[in-house]
């Protein structure tokens, strides 16, 4: 039995997911399969041994699959290090730009295609505004993080920015904003409206995009002019959700939106035979946690609505940050400020090393003499089917 409620619910009706002629894409059955396999001895152990009593340690590895939420504490803790040595003396805030609900099923069956049309219209959208006098006059340094669900795991599409106050001129100064966001948020959105709504226009006159059966009217050209008018009719809301002036503390909370998946083993609270509950923020600000029940199947469904395309990159680096530029970016910033502010912590550590810096989990002590004595032995992994 594991005692990890996801997979619990795995174990007991994955197979029945399977059989109720549910789609599924080869990412998402790649993901369930890592999730069943996950600290649950398939994929082999890592042994180690007491030298002054003997005791023996057996401990499953984990899958390290993005998908499966067992294995994303450290993989945020190593991103968030490197990223400290990447903060500049500024302002940050946090943006979100969220699409409306009316394009969720034509984004879900143009996944790659149109998870990469938002990243690319949001970053251009913050970067040729930034640009403008008007506003920074700059180019910033912006962290974009893809989510596409909300607290009752539905779909829901948006993306988390972070952007520097201040950033790199032409003339490779330095000009940095006060610390109110500094790009009024209507002029945020039409920019970003028209941005994207051009843009996915433009895919649809190529033909590049597919029509699942629940968009299928949209291949019509009358059809599809008449729903992009209905977008363009609508009120899209970007919004500032943080602003930041302890220049780390921006990347210290962005890490709490890097390595997230649609839900955590944390929110879960019951796994009963039939039905999983999990808590979810109140609606509105200042409201209690509510309880969501669903039953497995429709839980299974809901998370694998979030697995993302093979090899599609979540997080993407723009402006000053751009990876072919950084470091030489960063190096003249550095020196124009006199200073690097934050240097990465962890760098260079071994993984018992890091889990004792990070959560005081020290893997020499025996549980069983309590000596500091326990020598790794390697790993044994299970044979292959």
């Amino acid at each position: 039995m594991s005692n990890l409620p996801i997979q619990k619910v795995w174990l007991d009706s994955y197979d029945d997911y399977c059989l109720s002629q549910q789609v599924q894409s080869p990412e998402q059955r790649k993901a369930s399969r890592a999730i069943l396999a996950c600290k649950s001895g398939g994929l082999g152990v890592n042994v180690s041994r007491c030298s002054e009593c003997g005791h023996m340690e057996f401990h499953n590895n984990s899958c390290r699959s993005r998908s499966c939420p067992n294995c994303q504490g450290v993989f945020k803790e190593l991103w968030v290090d490197q990223r400290r040595a990447e903060v500049i003396d500024s302002p940050y805030f946090h943006v979100v730009f969220t699409l409306p609900h009316e394009l969720n099923p034509l984004i879900y069956c143009n996944q790659r295609l149109l998870y990469g049309l938002l990243h690319q219209c949001c970053a251009q959208t913050l970067l040729e505004l930034s640009a403008d006098r008007h506003y920074l006059g700059a180019k910033p340094g912006i962290i974009q993080v893809l989510h596409t669900w909300n607290q009752e795991l539905d779909y829901h599409v948006h993306m988390h920015c972070i952007i520097s106050g201040g950033g790199l001129t032409p003339d490779r100064k330095i000009r940095k904003a006060s610390s109110a966001f500094f790009i009024p948020v209507y002029v945020l959105r039409d920019k970003f409206k028209g941005k994207y709504l051009a843009l996915l226009d433009s895919l649809y006159q190529q033909e590049k995009l597919v029509f699942s059966s629940s968009c299928h009217s949209l291949q019509d050209p009358r059809e599809w002019k008449r729903f992009k008018n209905s977008l363009y009719n609508k009120d899209w809301c970007p919004y500032i959700k943080e602003t930041f002036n302890g220049f780390g503390n921006a990347i210290e909370y962005l890490g709490r939106y890097t390595h997230r998946i649609a839900i955590s083993n944390n929110r879960i609270l019951s796994v009963s035979e039939t039905e999983v509950t999990f808590s979810a923020r109140g609606k509105k600000p200042g409201e209690p946690k509510r309880q969501i029940t669903l039953s497995h199947k429709e839980f299974i469904r809901r998370f694998l609505m979030h697995v993302l395309p093979s090899g599609f990159q979540k997080i993407r680096y723009y402006g000053f940050l751009n990876n072919r530029m950084k470091s030489r970016n960063l190096k003249l910033i550095f020196r124009i400020q006199g200073r690097q502010r934050f240097r990465q912590r962890y760098a260079g550590m071994s993984m018992a090393e890091l889990l004792k810096a990070v959560w005081n989990i020290d893997l020499s002590i025996c549980p069983e003499c309590g000596c500091a004595s326990m020598q790794q032995l390697g790993r044994s992994y299970a044979p292959s089917p």
